[in-house]
């Protein structure tokens, strides 16, 4: 009987099953977010939680627990170094399951899960606009304005030595540069 074994098996068997959410796991860790199925996802989240509480104490005995869950030195060390110490202070709660619509092969619930604290934007290469403003500082501009200035009379008195085109030439060159203003396109 399996009275209150309420876990999801995922129609594999026991190993099978262990080396399936141990290999989802390490890609987790490693890429910080993947795509999967609800229901791997779900079983995913309850599997590697609670190995990054452990990995918020580092110890050489939760280092070797968690490898023996994980079986990747790489994704052991990535855990300790990385993850670790951006979710120190966060109780828990570490991934995000963001569902994505339905396989088209099977039509099997997708989703997307992720750790909460490497969440990228969800557009190619693009940053957010809080991040690319750059930080005020109360430091004085004075000496900035002073080189500036510096530079400004060194740059004048270069342009004074060199000799000037005709303007004739200079007339010809811009000519061809300006454009006509139009209507066109503007309300009236």
């Amino acid at each position: 009987m399996r009275h209150n074994k309420n876990f999801n098996h995922l129609g594999r068997q026991a190993g099978h099953r262990k080396a399936l959410l141990s290999n989802m796991a390490s890609s987790l860790i490693l890429h910080k977010r993947i795509e999967t199925t609800v229901a791997k996802a779900r079983a995913l989240r309850q599997f590697v939680e609670p190995l990054v509480t452990k990995s918020k104490e580092d110890t050489t005995h939760s280092r070797r627990v968690v490898f023996s869950y994980l079986k990747q030195k790489e994704a052991v060390t990535e855990l300790f170094r990385t993850i670790a110490p951006k979710i120190a202070e966060r109780p828990g709660g570490y991934t995000r399951i963001l569902k994505t619509g339905f396989r088209l092969g099977d039509a099997a619930d997708m989703c997307i899960i992720e750790f909460v604290d490497f969440n990228e934007p969800y557009t190619l290469g693009v940053k957010p606009a809080a991040t690319e403003a750059k930080p005020k500082t109360r430091r004085s501009r004075s000496k900035k304005t002073t080189d500036a200035v510096e530079d400004a009379t060194v740059v004048e008195s270069k342009k004074t030595a060199a000799p000037k085109a005709p303007k004739a030439a200079s007339a010809k060159t811009a000519a061809p540069k300006a454009a006509k203003k139009t209507n066109v396109g503007k309300k009236m």
